[in-house]
C-alpha cells in the first residue's frame, strides 16, 4: 500500500507542476510542462496497478 501512496503523490506533484509550468508563455516551458503533466498522469494511473485485490 505504501507504493500506491508514493507513486500517487509523485504523480500528483508532477501533474500540478506540469500544469503550472504550462501557464508560462515561453514555448520551452509549455513543452516541459506538458511532458511533466503526462508523466504525472502515468504515475498516478500506474499506482493503481499496486492496489491490493479484493479477496472473495
Amino acid at each position: 500500500m505504501k507504493k500506491v501512496k508514493v507513486l500517487f503523490s509523485i504523480g500528483l506533484f508532477l501533474l500540478m507542476l506540469g500544469i503550472y509550468l504550462s501557464t508560462l508563455l515561453a514555448t520551452h516551458w509549455v513543452i516541459i510542462g506538458t511532458i511533466l503533466g503526462v508523466s504525472g498522469g502515468f504515475f498516478m494511473g500506474g499506482s493503481s496497478y499496486f492496489l491490493p485485490d479484493e479477496k472473495k
